[in-house]
Parts: C-alpha cells; sequence; structure tokens
C-alpha cells in the first residue's frame, strides 16, 4: 500500500511538470498554471492507479481524461476561463509517446531488415495502442463538455 502511494506521488510530481512546461509554452496565464499542473498530476495519477488495479491502459486514459474533463469544466466555471487553458495542458502527460515510437522503430525496421511477422507484430500492436489511446485522449476531454453544456435533454 505504501509503495503504491509513493508511486502516485512519484508520477503526480513527474506529470505536473509537462502539464505547466506545455501550458507555459502556449502563453497560459501564471495564475493559471497550478491549476494545469494539478490537472496533470490528477489525470496520469489516476490512469496510473486504474492501470496498477488491472484496467487496460486505453480504458485507463479514457476514464483519467473524462474525470479531468469534467474538473477542468468546474474550474473553467469557477475561475472564467475557457475550458482548454486547463484541459489540453492536464493530458499532455498522457500522450503515448513510448508507443509511437515502438511503433516507428518497428516500421523502420521492416524497411532496414524485411518483412517478418513479428515485426508487423510490434508495429500493428503499438500502433493500434497509439491509435486507441489518442482516441480515448479526446473523447474523454469531449464528453464532460457534451454532458454539461448540452440544451437539450439527453433522452
Amino acid at each position: 500500500m505504501m509503495d503504491l502511494l509513493l508511486l502516485l506521488l512519484q508520477d503526480a510530481f513527474w506529470s505536473a511538470i509537462p502539464a505547466v512546461g506545455f501550458a507555459m509554452m502556449f502563453n497560459v496565464p501564471p495564475r493559471m498554471l497550478k491549476y494545469c499542473a494539478m490537472g496533470g498530476a490528477l489525470a496520469h495519477s489516476l490512469r496510473t492507479l486504474l492501470i496498477h488495479h488491472g484496467m487496460p491502459i486505453e480504458w485507463a486514459t479514457l476514464a483519467a481524461s473524462t474525470t479531468v474533463g469534467f474538473v477542468c469544466v468546474y474550474w473553467s466555471k469557477r475561475l472564467l476561463a475557457p475550458r482548454p487553458v486547463f484541459s489540453v495542458a492536464s493530458i499532455i502527460p498522457m500522450i503515448p509517446g513510448t508507443y509511437a515510437f515502438k511503433t516507428m522503430i518497428a516500421v523502420v525496421e521492416l524497411n532496414i531488415s524485411g518483412v517478418t511477422t513479428e515485426l508487423i507484430h510490434h508495429a500493428v500492436t503499438n500502433g493500434l495502442k497509439v491509435l486507441f489511446i489518442v482516441g480515448a485522449l479526446s473523447f474523454g476531454l469531449a464528453i464532460p463538455s457534451l454532458v454539461v453544456y448540452r440544451n437539450r435533454p439527453i433522452v
């Protein structure tokens, strides 16, 4: 239990940094940076917790991005700022860079070494994982807006 708590604290710290860096790169006002850091820490830590408890990374990413999307809707209403100021920076730490890198390495190896079943398997597996994670990120950020800002009844 203590190891999991330490893992989540480290995860929160290290994922707040790219969220703030991305927000600074796009001139988010300095008073909003702490919310970007908290959003990035919340999103990535929640995803790590869900993965630790056996949820696949794609579904954990969808749950984490939806959760942080609802939190960012609350912050945007409370602070009178556009929602993307917080939400986009908050999901940046969950971008699947490792899987994208592995996909590109497998594709380059296919070109260099020739086509093998193993390389095709690695390229397709990692490529689909990237596709589903990015899809989960975008759907997760869209769901709260569709629910909260809906003008008509759902049914």
